[in-house]
């Protein structure tokens, strides 16, 4: 099977310009709860300030005045309480409501980026999923979302909250004093310095960390996914042995990181505690010798009350600088992961620049007249686009070989075609001029192709592994595009047909058979989605699944699991191949379908994938040569080139390649 493989790769160690701004970008589509937030954030960090600056007034005004008073009149002071209580409710109450909001718009925000994420990840080509580890985009799901919850939730408001808080404790100590402030400014720019070294070195390890724990991920899936092999071959040691690798280099970046992260704090506030005793001997030394005190409220002298309302603001200064600091470490890693959220949604989608759609249309009585219906039954037909005269794959053709060229002009002459040049009658011909691809272009894995499938033919594509005979199949889906060369599909180049209406004329049965959890009928219901119960049943019977489904537990409302547990193998066959007859495609791909059954089970398979290939066009890859002895052509390919094609009979006579094989003097692979 030449196919590209999933690659591990190098960690990601920056995060992309612009991250920030695209998370706010998600964040304001909600902006009357985040106007709300906002003032609520307002009202906390004022309700703060306020509440530390109303210390001066208790203290000077309402407090000392009582001292040594022989019959204090205590109202003033209650009112004064009352008043300083009001402003820790605001506070408090603007502090719930504000995260409250936050928890509705940090979900609908991973919601929404959800929703892009599947939605983005389902028109991404297969070239993505081959070169990119499963886990790992499982990861983007989990760990990155959970890491830019955290952010909305905590640290980007944190964050904002400690910033207003800052601003307002630096305009109130301004107004209580102005050289104990540009004092407290000196220390924060030192203070600011040390910050900024920490979370220097931390941010590329938050990055770090990140991409480890995506590694990890697809490690372990990729663990569990092949649990069987793993026993089978003894592998335990060497796969334990693999995942420490990886996770070691998870526990360093990680280490690393959360050391700078978790130090921040520890360091902010012990420098905030030396910061607060100098403020206190500074202040009460000036206090004490009446050092005259300037301040934007006027000049004076210092007092108790400003004293020890400025020491409580200073500590309103440094702590929301080390809550900053903090939640910076939280943001890093959110951005971190955010970054890689959005490398994934900025993958570019699958190219589609196909004009020709796949219709039902009505046979007129002299065999080329077509009318476009809708309902289900009738022809299969392509409809061209009202721009689109046909010259487009005549175009393509120049410059082919002449054999190439003949092949391209009988598709053509073989088309049955509307008078009006619109319609084009799906019989199943496809047609390979001058092809050669490689998933790499630098190695291709087919050279110069020249082959043709007529309307209702059985192909079969032989090989050894590697050959390119599944290559062949992803060129007709265009999973891929050929690199040199053009595809025909009933004498239209399948460049210029819609991928999605390609993919609905060719039902497709793989040798891995990939079931989802639901019913038996569901999973039936799959290759069409609108299709009755009648009809899923009609399709199980027609492929010879209707037997067993109904020895099930609950028939065709049997639960399956997304492994087909519980299921054998050819019975898992059974149902795809019934999914597949159900959409009723014009032709069919079978990759490999019968290679992993036993062979009592495989004439059971056989019968029904006979019964559903009647009258179609079938390109049949397979390992056992017993299976394709009844195809009309057999191709042998061997290193990208076909070597050998004729019937069965046809090859054994000229003892070749194909008669090696079949005879066993040589083996696939």
């Amino acid at each position: 099977m030449s196919t590209p493989t999933a690659t591990r790769k190098p960690a990601g160690r920056r995060a992309d310009p612009g991250t920030v701004k695209r998370i706010f970008g998600y964040v304001f589509q909600y902006p009357s709860q985040v106007c709300l937030v906002v003032v609520c954030i307002l009202i906390s960090a004022a309700a703060q300030a306020g509440s530390a600056l109303f210390l001066q007034t208790l203290i000077d005004t309402y407090i000392l005045p009582l001292i040594g008073t022989p019959d204090p009149a205590w109202a003033p002071l209650v009112q004064a309480l009352m008043l300083m209580g009001c402003l820790y409710g605001a506070g408090v109450l603007a502090t719930w409501l504000f995260n409250f909001l936050l928890v509705g718009v940090a979900q609908g925000v991973l919601k929404k980026i959800r929703d892009d994420m599947f939605a983005h990840q389902q028109s991404l080509p297969i070239r993505y999923f081959d070169s990119h580890e499963h886990g790992d985009v499982m990861s983007h799901y989990t760990n990155d979302t959970d890491t830019l919850r955290q952010a909305i939730t905590q640290s980007f408001p944190q964050m904002f909250s400690s910033i207003i808080t800052c601003f307002a404790a630096f305009l109130s100590m301004l107004w209580l004093s102005v050289p104990l402030t540009g004092f407290v400014v000196l220390f924060t720019v030192m203070l600011l310095m040390v910050v900024r070294g920490i979370l220097t070195r931390s941010g590329r390890f938050f990055m770090g960390q990140q991409a480890s724990l995506g590694t990890v991920n697809a490690f372990v899936e990729e663990s569990v996914n092949g649990q069987k092999v793993i026993k089978v071959f003894n592998h335990e040691q060497a796969t334990q042995e693999a995942f420490d690798e990886r996770n070691e280099e998870l526990f360093g970046a990680a280490s690393a990181a959360n050391t700078y992260g978790n130090i921040t704090m520890p360091v902010v506030l012990n420098m905030g505690f030396l910061l607060y005793v100098l403020l206190a001997v500074i202040g009460g030394a000036a206090g004490i010798a009446g050092w005259p005190n300037l301040s934007l409220s006027g000049t004076g002298t210092f007092t108790l009350g400003t004293i020890v309302s400025f020491l409580t603001l200073s500590r309103s200064f440094t702590n929301p600088i080390g809550q900053v600091s903090q939640q910076a470490n939280m943001v890093l890693m959110a951005v971190a992961g955010a970054s890689r959220i959005f490398r994934l949604l900025d993958e570019p989608a699958e190219d589609d620049d196909g004009t020709v759609t796949l219709v039902r249309v009505e046979l007129g009585d002299d065999g080329r007249t077509m009318t476009p219906v809708d309902h289900e039954t009738g022809h299969w037909a392509w409809q061209r686009a009202q721009d689109d005269d046909g010259t487009q794959s005549l175009a393509a053709a120049q410059g082919l070989s002449p054999r190439a060229a003949e092949v391209a002009a009988a598709a053509r002459e073989s088309a049955i075609t509307s008078p009006n040049g619109r319609l084009t009658l799906v019989r199943g011909d496809v047609r390979f001029t001058d092809v050669t691809f490689g998933y790499n272009p630098d190695r291709p894995v087919l050279h110069d192709i020249t082959w043709f499938a007529e309307p209702g033919q059985k192909i079969a594509l032989v090989g050894a592994t590697g050959a390119g005979k599944t290559t062949v199949t992803n060129l007709i889906n265009r999973f891929y595009d050929v690199q040199e060369g053009q595809i025909l599909y009933d004498g239209i180049s399948v460049k210029n047909i819609r991928k999605p209406d390609l993919r609905s004329s060719l039902g497709v049965v793989l040798q891995d058979v990939n079931l989802f959890t639901g019913t038996v009928m569901d999973n039936i219901r799959y290759g069409k989605l609108n299709a009755t119960d009648e009809e899923c049943i009609a399709a199980a019977r027609l492929t010879n699944a209707d037997g067993f489904i109904r020895m099930l537990p609950k028939g065709y409302q049997t639960m399956l699991g997304g492994d087909g547990s519980g299921l054998s193998q050819g019975q898992s066959q059974l149902i795809s191949i019934a999914r597949a007859a159900v959409a009723d495609p014009p032709a069919m791909i079978l990759d490999e379908a019968t290679s992993s059954i036993d062979t009592h089970t495989e004439e059971v398979v056989q019968a029904g994938m006979d019964n559903l290939m009647k009258g179609r066009t079938v390109f049949v890859i397979a390992h056992r040569l017993s299976t394709v002895r009844n195809s009309d052509v057999i191709m042998v390919l061997d290193h990208g080139r076909i070597i050998e094609r004729g019937s069965h009979e046809e090859l054994i006579a000229q003892q070749g390649t194909y008669f090696q094989l079949y005879t066993g003097v040589s083996e696939l692979d």
